[in-house]
């Protein structure tokens, strides 16, 4: 079942591409790498992926602490990635991801904007999300972005990247802290020119036409209102899909659109991040 926030579960449970008993095991040994489509439907594999991320802190300027899953690759300084979750949490889902980009030579870093367990039915997601303080989440997402644009794995350079809810809070980041390059997967863009004055970074937004929340009005909508602020470095693509077409846990999941979606997402961190 899908909603305005997302589809799918918390966990893996969608049909997964193929992966034969030797690879399966190979991965979870760390021999070998793998489709990040074929980890994230499967719930012992990405498990495994987001196993190898090492859990870090930071204190945000009014004293709260902040937590997330940090990724290095094996050579260093790498450009550098924020990654935000669904409505969920940070589940293994969002973790095999990072682990698939510290793969590609990012150091990459999967924040917790809720900072308990991901939720597991979508009754307490709904509560989770509700009870977000936005200022809050605001703070520790530039609180991050100033963290990383320090860290020494870094090259300086920082990208953002969220799903449905983390999609919308993506573009929030690029716009009260400086990013290098901003991904919204089917997130909320309901802005203002006005509101879109402080964006500093060129964003790619990846739709579908198929979305009855974030619908084509909205994007078409949130275009215009980039060009009223002088802000000419989008690009948007369509996918003839739903919403969260690149959830492999969820019924909508299009492996086609989402493997298409993820290739100019990595071009994109090529070009704005190397």
């Amino acid at each position: 079942m899908c909603d305005r926030y997302s589809c799918g579960s918390s966990s893996a449970s969608a049909a997964a591409p193929e992966v034969s008993l030797e690879n399966r095991r190979a991965f979870l040994k760390g021999l070998i790498s793998l489709p990040l489509a074929a980890v994230l439907a499967d719930p012992i594999l990405a498990r495994a992926a987001g196993e190898r991320l090492t859990e870090v802190f930071v204190k945000t300027p009014d004293g709260r602490q902040a937590g997330g899953f940090l990724a290095i690759p094996d050579r260093t300084p790498a450009p550098t990635v924020l990654l935000i979750h669904e409505w969920w949490g940070l589940n293994d889902q969002i973790k095999a991801v990072a682990q698939d980009l510290r793969e590609r030579g990012y150091a990459a870093l999967a924040v917790d904007l809720y900072g308990k367990p991901a939720a597991t039915t979508r009754e307490d997601a709904m509560e989770f999300m509700t009870h977000m303080d936005p200022r809050e989440a605001t703070e520790s997402l530039a609180t991050w972005v100033e963290w990383l644009h320090g860290h020494e794995a870094g090259n300086g350079k920082v990208g953002v990247v969220g799903w449905c809810f983390g999609g919308g809070w993506a573009l929030n980041t690029a716009l009260n802290a400086p990013v290098d390059a901003t991904v919204i997967y089917y997130g909320r863009v309901n802005k203002i020119a006005d509101e879109l004055a402080p964006l500093d970074s060129p964003v790619l937004g990846h739709f579908a036409t198929r979305d009855e929340s974030i619908t084509q009005d909205m994007v078409r909508g949130f275009e215009q209102a980039m060009l009223q602020a002088g802000k000419t470095d989008l690009t948007i693509h369509w996918y003839e899909a739903d919403h969260a077409f690149a959830n492999p846990t969820g019924a909508r999941y299009d492996e086609e659109d989402a493997k298409l979606a993820w290739e100019r997402t990595l071009a994109f961190f090529e070009q704005h991040l190397s």
